[in-house]
């Protein structure tokens, strides 16, 4: 049985929100909307959906799920915020390091 490609694009998670007030004059932003904000809330994102992953997983093996396709994207899901976070981390320890050896 063939499996169709456009069958599984379609929900929340493939829409693209909007980008926001970029540029301008009042571009400035807001009070408490700084990196460590933003940082934080990304981790706790990843953090999300590890727990969402690992309840649908569990739901599965006890046979209470009802689509397993619904765990399998929640479960790649979660391991792809994983390597993003990861990526991410990477790239900022590579910053510092460059930061670090950059001579005065």
């Amino acid at each position: 049985m063939p499996i169709d490609p456009s069958f599984s694009i379609g929900g929340p998670e493939w829409q693209i929100g909007g980008v926001g007030n970029v540029g301008g004059a009042d571009a400035a932003a807001p009070a408490g909307n700084d990196f460590g904000d933003m940082l934080g809330k990304a981790i706790g994102s990843v953090s999300a959906d590890q727990e969402n992953a690992a309840t649908a997983s569990r739901a599965l093996a006890t046979g209470q799920a009802s689509d397993p396709t619904a765990v399998v994207m929640a479960v790649e899901r979660a391991q792809l915020s994983m390597q993003l976070a990861s990526q991410v981390r990477n790239k900022v320890v590579e910053a510092a390091q460059d930061i670090f050896r950059t001579q005065v």
